[in-house]
């Protein structure tokens, strides 16, 4: 039998075990985890150290190499995050509904655990604690690849974390890391129905295409974050600016940072040198259509191409308005259904921005930077799924189970 297949034969024999486990047990896993982490942090720093120093050889962009660095803050964060996992109502066991049918027959509709999630993804290392965390509360295994730049974090994440469960006496193989960085044993993973019953992939387009065009385990797709902000005619400036600034800036290589703002025309004049002013001095190339460079000279041109691109980068775009539906078009064309943002005091516009906009979340005064499953009391997140089949937007709990019928009966049988 293959590496991958081994991986899975593990994980599969496991999951009747873990699917078992009490809440207790589950939630003082998950606490004595986040002890582990704090207590190995500096172990924990010093592997990812390997991993920083071999990005920075290879050129890695600098946005990219803050999302594969661990500090003793974002291990804390790690920490912090599984307690408040453990914390939260287990789904796990909830009877949704129950009713009697006129046969007498009674039929409830229970909350199961998936069973085996496969995770591939890149560069983060907290998602090998994030995903653990909530796959463990929800009874999931869970099986890890992460991508190559991140090898050592991950394996020492990995190990961590089976430093906890084992002091709790919990099976260690509730985690698993694919350590081969082959890529060719992603394109086996993606075939492994037989052991794996969901894939999440979290990184760049072309890691979630690979995954969705050609994985025959059933896919959440996670999707990339062309994220708007529309600075509306009515829109605070002195409210605006500060959120386009912390939307754009506060880190730049994430899904939900904002890259392309859509201004009013009627308040152009105003806002433009303002923002470009706020995001020029905190080194953000802007590139702009004719019209904001009228107004901003030294704001680069912006193509067709600019509209439709996640950056990743100190780099945004900008584009006039003449109407909210105008705005409402642009965004709806091209986002990429993440996250969007207007910045109004017009009730309506708020509503009606709400109402139309294509997305998994959508915000009125307010950073898309929030999007995130830490920001909205999930304690983590799997992943932000931009598809609208069985998950969307930051994904809790609930996201990592699917239900059950369970039917009492006194000797029906059906004419």
């Amino acid at each position: 039998m293959d590496y991958i297949h081994e991986i899975g034969k593990r994980a599969k024999a496991v999951s009747a075990q873990v699917q078992h486990l009490s809440q207790n047990q589950k939630n003082e896993g998950l606490r004595r985890v986040a002890e582990e982490l704090e207590n190995q942090k500096s172990y924990l720093m010093t592997e990812n150290e390997k991993d920083i120093e071999k990005a920075e050889k290879d050129g890695m962009k600098a946005s990219l190499i803050d999302r594969l660095r661990l500090t003793e803050e974002r291990i804390a964060g790690m920490a912090e995050g599984l307690r408040q996992i453990a914390d939260l109502e287990d789904p796990i066991g909830a009877t949704l509904w129950e009713k009697v049918r006129p046969n007498g027959l009674r039929i409830g509709k229970r909350v199961v655990p998936l069973g085996v999630v496969g995770i591939i993804y890149e560069s983060r290392p907290n998602v090998t604690a994030d995903a653990f965390g909530l796959c463990f509360k929800t009874g999931n295994v869970v099986i890890l690849r992460g991508g190559s730049d991140a090898i050592h974090s991950n394996l020492a994440v990995t190990k961590v974390i089976q430093d906890g469960l084992k002091k709790c006496n919990l099976p260690e193989d509730a985690i698993l890391l694919v350590e081969n960085t082959d890529r060719a044993v992603v394109n086996q993973m993606m075939k492994l129905n037989e052991y794996i019953d969901v894939l999440i992939p979290r990184g760049g387009a072309g890691l979630i295409a690979n995954v969705v065009q050609n994985s025959t385990v059933p896919v959440i797709e996670t999707g990339t974050g062309n994220c708007h902000i529309f600075v509306d005619e009515t829109a605070d400036l002195d409210m605006a600016v500060p959120i386009v600034v912390n939307a754009k800036t506060q880190r730049l290589g994430v899904c939900n940072a904002c890259e392309s703002l859509v201004i009013h025309e009627k308040i152009a004049e105003e806002a433009v040198p303002a923002i470009y002013k706020a995001l020029h001095e905190k080194g953000v190339e802007v590139r702009g259509d004719e019209r904001i460079r009228e107004i901003v000279p030294e704001i680069v041109p912006a193509t067709e191409e600019d509209w439709g691109t996640e950056y990743l980068d100190a780099i945004i775009s900008v584009k006039t308005v003449s109407s909210i539906e105008e705005a409402i078009a642009h965004i709806n064309k091209y986002n990429t259904g993440h996250s969007e943002s207007i910045i109004t005091k017009d009730y309506t516009n708020a509503l009606k921005f709400q109402d139309e906009i294509d997305a998994a979340a959508v915000y009125v005064n307010a950073s898309t930077r929030f999007t995130d499953g830490f920001e909205f009391g999930f304690g983590a997140e799997i992943g932000i799924s931009t598809q609208k089949l069985h998950a969307r937007g930051p994904m809790g709990l609930e996201a990592l189970t699917t239900t059950k019928y369970v039917i009492f009966g006194d000797g029906q049988i059906r004419p």
